[in-house]
């Protein structure tokens, strides 16, 4: 299992804002920066789940964790919750943006409406929710976006088409975003997991068998977890990592 991640000093205080930080891995990494000191929002639509998160850190953390309910997909409802972050923790210095839905999908009956809702959950919200943030980032001298991508587009992977593109997508915006902000000295990176094991996932996807499969394809012998992927995301907010910018770090566990 997963060490415990470092800790980063320069992160007690600070404002964070993280999409679907309610379950998976999205909340492994809310209960990361609320353990570092800082002041932690989270946008996701899955109510029960969020409140019992924000109430369980609340109680356990030296700021307030703030569940705020909103639909990614709609720019509007977004940049509001974006605005409503800000209001919450007085301050905005770092996003993370996490939301996605993995859901399988095949060539030959996918269709026009199925491929922008897709895009809308995974790739339009990347540029909307980071344009809503960073006039806050500005306001404090600065900032960091950590953008949530994945190696699913590296994979050949045939089930998955508009996940895939919004995924590989993500990592040119990225790179866009880096030159445009880096003046306002604002960092953007991103971090591409591999297979990392959930609940979600277990539900819907892999089998005993399949995550055995992956294990056997990857360097490191062992099943990936949210937790895993708490560390290198801290690094990429924190001052450990000031003078990266544009740049992704791909954690898979070493797929051969």
């Amino acid at each position: 299992m997963p060490a415990l991640p470092a800790l980063h000093p320069d992160l007690a205080g600070r404002g964070v804002l993280i999409t679907g930080g309610g379950t998976g891995i999205g909340a492994a990494l809310t209960s990361a920066f609320a353990a570092q000191g800082c002041r932690v929002a989270f946008i996701d639509i899955a109510v029960e789940e969020s409140r019992a998160l924000a109430n369980a850190l609340t109680a356990t953390s030296q700021h307030p964790v703030h569940f705020i309910e909103a639909d990614l997909s709609d720019v509007a409802t977004a940049q509001d919750g974006v605005t409503e972050a800000a209001r919450l923790l007085g301050r905005l210095d770092i996003l993370i943006n996490n939301a996605a839905r993995d859901d399988r999908h095949d060539l030959e009956t996918a269709s026009d409406d199925y491929w922008d809702q897709n895009l809308a959950v995974n790739l339009k919200p990347v540029f909307f929710v980071s344009q809503a943030a960073v006039p806050f980032m500005r306001q404090q001298g600065g900032g960091a976006i950590v953008n949530f991508s994945s190696i699913a587009f590296m994979l050949n992977m045939g089930e998955l088409p508009a996940y895939a593109t919004a995924k590989a997508g993500i990592l040119g915006l990225t790179k866009s975003l880096a030159g445009r902000l880096g003046p306002d000295n604002i960092r953007v990176n991103a971090i591409l997991p591999g297979m990392i094991v959930t609940e979600r996932q277990k539900r819907l996807w892999l089998t005993d068998q399949s995550i055995a499969a992956m294990i056997e394809r990857q360097c490191l012998k062992r099943m990936l977890v949210a937790d895993d992927l708490a560390g290198p995301t801290l690094f990429l907010a924190s001052a450990a990592s000031a003078a990266m910018t544009a740049q992704w770090i791909i954690v898979d566990g070493g797929i051969l």
